[in-house]
């Protein structure tokens, strides 16, 4: 079973920590051209040490550490899995101290914050004539980049998409082959939804889950073209008519009982077994579902479409993930280059990723025999052609933080009569305020 991704925690002291451990050392610039050219086997023997955190795809970095194993036992991995709210200060103590896994899977939100800090090795000149990379996860690759260098590539790819329940469509007269493609038609649709009445409600939104949101919500406003967070100082967050437009469609679907009260307190740890429960019409949601539904609710009938904004045919997704980076310090870095290459190579992207239906994170690979026997993994795929990753040095205490401004403007959205307006400029004048001290 696909174990649903964390939503992000990160500590203050962590991040002292990367601060600190970011001042303690200082390496040299890498040198052009530097380490052979990369292969999909070993470059030197001897096991690879890697770290990943726990909470994301542990199913698919398990798969995957099992292909290279197999066709690399002179040089196995040896994965390691970090709890997720310790990863950031577990990378920053070892690279302060030079005891550093070989490479490392990263939430990929949190990699700016250690390309600034200089803590990965800059694989620029390693990897920047690799055809694989012009395919290769737009969002992921956003992230890995940090003033033009290169510090790591796609390990896996997770998007939201709105999952719908076919089966209710039915029941409320809905053409259960039509989801709704903007959201005045999806406010249409859960009201007829939650019309059959009982435990059955048209929408689903999570009330105290700040990474929640911004995987299901935050898309909505990019769709209507909105912009969310500072990407640094002096730039402005909560930009675009669509942050208000997205605002008061949340408010009525709370206000007109399209949601289930008791979403108002979901914090993340149930939200990957709503949309299974058969009671919920519609539900922004990620790829891992698919699996999870299915065993959770084997004969029911749903569909996946692109999370729409405010006018017809508009959509977006957001992009997360992890990528596979090399910490500073590592004494492996030509073996973990090959890993990369592996990872992205043909058949790894269809013979591992595709026949265990997760999504390819090279574009061109979607178009696999896996995935034509399975439509919904080709549905959920196309969010991949609209998605984004958010870029900003202060992604947890803007956006992700459960005290942070991201949240609180929600609630006030979801939850009070407060003004829209004076919601909208407290959240900006908090969030300026955060990108300022990065």
């Amino acid at each position: 079973m696909r174990t649903r991704p964390r939503w992000p925690a990160l500590a203050a002291t962590a991040a002292l920590m990367l601060a600190a451990a970011a001042c303690s050392q200082e390496e040299a610039p890498p040198t052009a051209g530097e380490g052979p050219a990369a292969t999909t086997t070993c470059a030197s023997k001897g096991d690879l040490t890697m770290w990943e955190r726990s909470g994301g795809n542990k199913q698919m970095v398990d798969m995957l550490v099992e292909a290279w194993n197999t066709k690399n036992p002179d040089c196995k991995i040896k994965l390691t899995y970090i709890p997720h709210t310790e990863m950031v200060g577990k990378i920053a103590q070892g690279i302060a101290s030079g005891e550093v896994p070989d490479l490392m899977g990263m939430d990929l939100i949190y990699a700016p914050q250690f390309e600034k800090a200089q803590q990965l090795v800059d694989l620029t000149d390693r990897l920047k004539d690799w055809s694989e990379l012009k395919t290769a996860s737009k969002g992921h690759m956003t992230v890995a980049t940090y003033q033009n260098r290169l510090f790591g590539v796609p390990l896996y790819a997770d998007v939201s998409a709105l999952f719908y329940n076919k089966d209710l469509f039915s029941r409320a007269g809905l053409d259960p082959t039509k989801p709704p493609t903007s959201l005045g038609e999806l406010r249409s649709y859960a009201d007829k939804i939650s019309a059959l009445g009982g435990d059955i409600k048209g929408y689903y939104l999570p009330g105290n889950c700040a990474g929640c949101n911004i995987f299901t919500v935050g898309p909505l406003m990019w769709a209507s073209g909105a912009k969310i967070e500072a990407a640094g100082p002096g730039d402005e967050p909560l930009v675009g008519d669509g942050v208000k437009q997205v605002l008061q469609f949340t408010r009525d679907m709370v206000k007109s009982g399209n949601v289930h009260a008791g979403d108002r307190t979901e914090n993340g740890e149930t939200f990957h077994l709503q949309f299974g429960s058969g009671k919920v019409g519609m539900m922004g949601t990620g790829n891992f579902n698919i699996t999870l539904a299915r065993e959770q609710n084997p004969t029911m009938k749903f569909g996946i479409a692109l999370l729409p904004g405010m006018a017809p045919n508009s959509s977006a997704s957001f992009i997360g993930g992890d990528l596979v980076v090399v910490p500073k310090g590592s004494k492996r870095v030509n073996d973990a280059v090959n890993v990369m290459k592996f990872l992205l190579s043909d058949e790894v992207q269809v013979e591992v990723y595709a026949k265990a239906l997760n999504l390819t994170t090279r574009s061109d690979m979607v178009d696999n025999k896996y995935f034509k026997a399975e439509p919904l993994v080709q549905d959920v795929a196309k969010a991949l052609t609209v998605g984004r990753t958010p870029y900003t040095l202060t992604f947890f205490e803007q956006i992700n933080s459960p005290q942070g401004p991201w949240l609180k403007l929600l609630q006030r959205a979801y939850y009070s009569e407060d003004n829209l307006d004076t919601v909208i400029a407290d959240g900006k004048k908090e969030m300026k305020a955060i990108a300022a001290q990065s």
